[in-house]
């Protein structure tokens, strides 16, 4: 790595924990933002064993929504689904017969969903798992803060 982008990732690194430290991210907002800072390197410095990235191992929902938004004055809402749950679950859409496939094919496409089950496969799952580990999607809204991520 230059001194240059390395000067720069510094830079960057730094701005990222001011904001932490102003408020105006949270600390899981700051490592996301970290880690995603450093696969954008051109390179590891000579000597350095370059960090395997660890699978995603949870599908994580956060909603935070201000007092009184909710129905009891507030509400939070922190799901983590394993995706291992998810793994299993497509592996069990090989077990159902053919006309049921056909059905809720059918019920789906009734409903506005375009899906077809048969199409569903474990290897399809894999790389929507590898592609969701580099997705961060955060809402903000008057009523309430959404976060969907992998950990």
């Amino acid at each position: 790595m230059s001194p240059r982008s390395e000067t720069v990732m510094n830079e960057q690194r730094r701005q990222i924990l001011e904001m932490l430290a102003e408020g105006r991210i949270t600390a899981a907002e700051a490592e996301r933002l970290i880690i995603a800072l450093e696969r954008q390197q051109p390179g590891t410095p000579p000597g350095v064993e370059p960090r395997p990235r660890p699978r995603p191992k949870y599908l994580r929902v956060l909603v935070d929504a201000p007092d009184g938004a909710g129905e009891d004055g507030g509400s939070r809402v922190n799901m983590r689904i394993p995706l291992q749950l998810l793994r299993a679950g497509v592996r069990l859409t090989s077990l159902i017969p053919p006309q049921a496939v056909t059905k809720v094919n059918a019920e789906l496409s009734r409903s506005g969903v375009e899906f077809d089950l048969a199409d569903l496969k474990p290897q399809h799952l894999e790389e929507l798992i590898d592609h969701l580990d580099d997705v961060v999607i955060d809402i903000d809204d008057p009523e309430a803060k959404v976060q969907v991520f992998c950990e």
